[in-house]
């Protein structure tokens, strides 16, 4: 579809104590998973430290918003995620951690903001390996698992987007409507390199070509918020649900490399800044920043993995990253409202430039990365 970009991000654990999320470490039993209670206002890991290899956290949901498990690198490189863990559930996160130390837990009630962190420790294992093709492949290891962690979530999700249109329940579809797009805004390009299942996801009405059948998201975004469910609403929703599938199924065979990361980075920016600054990606719903989240995320998850490498070559270049991804998302951050974001017709004149100006800013040195990554 036009100005679709290529793209071309999750690398264990023993004694246990109990300790919320920047608490106090209390000793517990030793052996078997470390257990984790979610709620809305903590984070409770039954163990901080473990040794390198194979790690297995139990997560419960004790609180009443949707929640999220993370164990993150430096940098907030996710090295392993549980996403949509509804009140009540409990879900296994096995992690393979190769190098010894320092990481971080995380549980993000509500699915938004930082999280309720806490400090890992990791010891033993191998030494980090400083050369560039080693790195090279294990920042591809670690994306094409950021990936497949995405494309499961997006197929989740989508069964039960799917559902509510076709039972007519529009309120809860189109609450459910953002919430699930944002895994594909993450893995977007990834589509485009099987074919037509970019346009039949995601095609925009505007983009329709002649003899072009609109389907997909956009599609039933219309329906939802403009013309009413029409008559074949759950033919396009099953359809959509069907293209998911394929897509996470192909997406698990692709064979990436390090520049397809670098480009994909950049690419999932330039999709930012045309088509979520200008408000086109989603006409009807203006639900463009929960795009924009997506896209943002995507980017950044595929420069951490990429982070080993970028920092023996240019350290100044990942300072620079860090600071304008971290203005961008400062930005976002300014707009949510609930769980989710204001519609993007919320924003002033002023607000949407002051957005443009800090995608242009974090694009120039994301551009550089391609070519840092081939040396």
């Amino acid at each position: 579809m036009p100005r679709r970009f290529p793209l071309a991000a999750l690398a264990g654990v023993g004694a246990l104590v109990l300790t919320a999320c920047g608490g106090e470490e209390v000793p517990a039993a030793a052996g078997g998973p470390i257990k984790v209670e979610a709620s809305d206002s903590a984070c409770a890991v039954s163990a901080t430290t473990a040794n390198a290899g194979n790690v297995t956290f139990e997560i419960t949901n004790k609180g009443s918003k949707v929640t999220e498990f993370y164990l993150y690198a430096e940098g907030d490189r996710i090295m392993g995620e549980v996403e949509n863990i509804a009140p009540g559930l409990n879900r296994r996160l096995i992690v393979e951690v190769a190098e010894a130390g320092k990481y971080q837990t995380a549980c993000k009630p509500g699915m938004t903001g930082a999280g309720l962190r806490g400090d890992f420790t990791v010891s033993g294992g191998a030494a980090k390996q400083a050369d560039p093709n080693s790195q090279k492949a294990q920042a591809v290891k670690s994306y094409a698992e950021y990936v497949a962690n995405n494309t499961k979530a997006l197929e989740e999700e989508t069964a039960k987007f799917a559902d509510l249109v076709k039972a007519k329940k529009v309120d809860e579809a189109k609450a459910a409507y953002a919430r699930t797009r944002v895994y594909f805004e993450r893995v977007e390009p990834v589509a485009e390199k099987f074919g037509d299942l970019d346009p039949k996801i995601d095609v925009r009405e505007a983009d329709l070509e002649a003899g072009q059948k609109f389907t997909g998201f956009h599609r039933l975004e219309k329906d939802l918020w403009v013309t009413g469910l029409q008559a074949d609403a759950a033919q396009i929703a099953d359809q959509l649900l069907a293209d998911v599938k394929e897509l996470a199924t192909k997406s698990a065979a692709l064979e990436l490399n390090a520049l397809d990361l670098a480009n994909g980075a950049k690419g999932l920016l330039d999709e930012i800044a045309t088509g979520k600054i200008t408000g086109e990606e989603e006409a009807f719903s203006h639900t463009d920043l929960s795009d924009f989240q997506g896209n943002l995320d995507g980017s950044k998850a595929a420069i951490n993995s990429l982070r080993p490498l970028l920092q023996v070559k240019d350290q100044a270049l990942v300072s620079t990253l860090d600071k304008e991804f971290g203005t961008v998302q400062a930005l976002l951050d300014k707009q949510r409202e609930g769980d989710g974001f204001k519609p993007y017709t919320a924003l002033s004149k002023d607000q949407v430039k002051e957005f443009a100006s800090a995608v242009d800013a974090l694009s120039e040195p994301l551009s550089k990365v391609a070519e840092v990554s081939a040396q």
